[in-house]
């Protein structure tokens, strides 16, 4: 398959679902051999099975991105299998009950936590123990509009995603001169299928959202960034929130 990603070995986690998932297809789509990492095995290899059926090559990796050792052995797998790793997308992370601080339970901000700061912050380590060792390669982290802002009754959550954005502006930093760049995803409202329930019926967006473009993003609007962010296309771009949200954020 010819694409940006032509030649190369894309990693993907949280890829059973979501903007996860439709990553994965586009990396695929684009050339690149997919790791496809999940906690749920069946979603991921569902994933894997629709790569394979639009020709392109993938493994499913099982990894709870909060646990170090099963972070190490899916980027070892990876390598093993293909060989390298050029790129990632570490796009794992859940969010938690709208909670009060006061009332939010101690067990919702570890799980939160855990998941979406300290797995960002695994993945890149052993991603960048690779690429640091090849002298290039391309990381796409998982943040969001809430990354950059405040947010009513999400704390845990809203913590964990501007916790993210410092990851990847350090991460730019120190790596910089390596041939390694690093940047994040910041969406604001997607249609994902968790979100469904709400439809895209602009009486209930406005409600929601005051979005300026009147609609919620697609989660193929947020692939395609993450391939530009991780393609030669962004040569020189790293450190940078690349903010898809319809507008919300320039209100």
């Amino acid at each position: 398959m010819e694409g940006v990603l032509n030649g190369r070995v894309g990693l993907v986690t949280g890829a059973g679902s979501g903007i996860g998932q439709m990553t994965a297809l586009f990396f695929a789509r684009d050339g690149a051999k997919v790791s496809a990492v999940d906690v749920d095995a069946e979603a991921g290899m569902k994933t894997v099975q629709q790569i394979e059926a639009q020709g392109g090559q993938a493994i499913f990796i099982k990894c709870d991105v909060s646990k170090s050792d099963d972070v190490e052995a899916m980027v070892a797998e990876t390598i093993k299998t293909f060989g390298q790793l050029d790129c990632a997308f570490n796009n794992a992370g859940i969010s938690h009950g709208k909670a009060k601080i006061h009332d939010l339970p101690e067990s919702d901000w570890d799980r939160v936590m855990n998941i979406n700061l300290k797995g960002v912050w695994l993945c890149m380590k052993y991603e960048l123990q690779h690429m640091f060792s090849r002298g290039k390669g391309a990381i796409v982290n998982a943040s969001s509009i809430n990354g950059l802002g405040g947010w009513l009754d999400l704390s845990a959550y809203v913590a964990s995603k501007h916790g993210v954005m410092g990851l990847t502006r350090s991460a730019a930093l120190e790596y910089a001169e390596t041939g390694i760049r690093i940047n994040a995803v910041c969406p604001g409202p997607i249609l994902t299928p968790l979100s469904h329930y709400q439809g895209n019926d602009p009486e209930i967006i406005k409600k929601m959202y005051p979005m300026p473009m009147g609609r919620r993003g697609t989660m193929a609007e947020v692939a395609e960034a993450v391939v530009w962010l991780v393609s030669d296309k962004s040569s020189y771009i790293t450190g940078h929130p690349l903010v898809l949200d319809g507008g919300f954020m320039a209100q």
